[in-house]
């Protein structure tokens, strides 16, 4: 398992949910993008990538360069500056009221809160943009991401496919 930088978690390790800033991602968080992968271990890249990665892919970082802030939106949590998380929703081209949503938190701040909010807002944004349903997928063994959705989303619908869970999550029932 990889080793997190702690000198890159130090900054931030005091700081509070109440500390976070929330706002779309813009065009000057591409280093900040990248420099998030220190704080991320290689078990957390898995489950929001699916696949065995050192670090935050390339192909990853070429999408967020052209987000359109419409049809693909991505919130980011920043705490001095630094990037903490990331919530994106990509909207499918043959069903626009349908977009497909992934979270990736930098592993000091899992399990704090900052995941649900970045969803909210993200819920919020894509919801007047007339998306009404989102699709996730989650690896059966992220238990942490599976209890979200469950609460987050009474109503939803999963099957299970190739190892993960296939959710349609509604718009109509609020996030936490």
């Amino acid at each position: 398992m990889k080793q997190l930088n702690v000198r890159s978690v130090a900054h931030i390790a005091g700081a509070t949910l109440d500390d976070v800033r929330i706002r779309p991602y813009g065009t000057t968080d591409r280093d900040r993008l990248v420099r998030m992968s220190a704080r991320v271990s290689t078990a957390s890249l898995y489950t929001r990538f699916f696949s065995g990665t050192p670090r935050i892919p390339d192909h990853y970082l070429a999408a967020m360069d052209r987000l359109d802030h419409w049809d693909r939106e991505a919130m980011v949590g920043l705490v001095d500056g630094e990037m903490v998380g990331i919530a994106e929703y990509v909207r499918d081209v043959r069903a626009p009221g349908h977009a497909e949503i992934a979270v990736l938190v930098a592993d000091p701040w899992q399990r704090r809160g900052l995941g649900s909010r970045l969803v909210g807002y993200l819920t919020q944004l894509a919801a007047r943009r007339g998306i009404t349903e989102f699709g996730a997928d989650v690896i059966l063994s992220n238990r942490c991401a599976l209890l979200f959705v469950r609460n987050g989303w009474p109503a939803a619908r999963s099957r299970t496919e190739e190892g993960a869970a296939r959710f349609h999550l509604p718009l109509t029932t609020p996030c936490p």
